[in-house]
């Protein structure tokens, strides 16, 4: 008797190009990517489906808290770039192996793919006195608000 580890490997092989294919045929005939109405399943299930992550941006005091759920990515392999006072690039490269070891039986699995994001931010921000961290596979970013200056009276001749 042969032990298997994935006896329906061929069918979600299957589904999975499918899945990709369908994904391509909507991106071509939806380009804006709106096909389905906002906050619904869509909105939670898609960015896994993709390989994508989730973030959370909330607004305290005096600077903007992101928190992106980055499972399988390792410290060094996170850049960020603050692409203007409105906008952060969070990207990633995921690398994974495991190896396992049967009676008769060899296998190795691998996980590698970039992921990028462009975080949009509810308020001007600034990188200075800004700071990050990363545990466990979760990343933290604190951006300080920027100081809007109040703008003089231009007098009228």
């Amino acid at each position: 008797m042969e032990w298997r580890r994935y006896p329906f490997e061929s069918i979600w092989r299957e589904m999975e190009d499918m899945r990709a294919e369908l994904e391509n045929m909507f991106q071509h005939s939806y380009p804006s990517g709106k096909l389905l109405s906002p906050g619904g399943v869509a909105d939670r299930m898609l960015p896994a489906v993709r390989g994508e992550f989730r973030v959370d941006v909330r607004e305290h005091d005096d600077e903007v808290l992101v928190v992106a759920d980055l499972p399988g990515v390792e410290k060094e392999d996170v850049s960020l770039q603050l692409l203007n006072s409105r906008a952060l690039e969070v990207s990633c490269e995921r690398k994974g192996e495991t190896e396992e070891k049967y009676e008769g039986y060899f296998m190795r699995e691998r996980i590698y793919g970039s992921m990028r994001r462009i975080v949009a931010m509810p308020t001007d921000v600034t990188e200075d006195n800004s700071s990050a961290t990363f545990k466990n596979g979760v990343l933290e970013i604190r951006l300080k608000k920027a100081k809007i200056q109040p703008s003089n009276r231009i007098q009228i001749e």
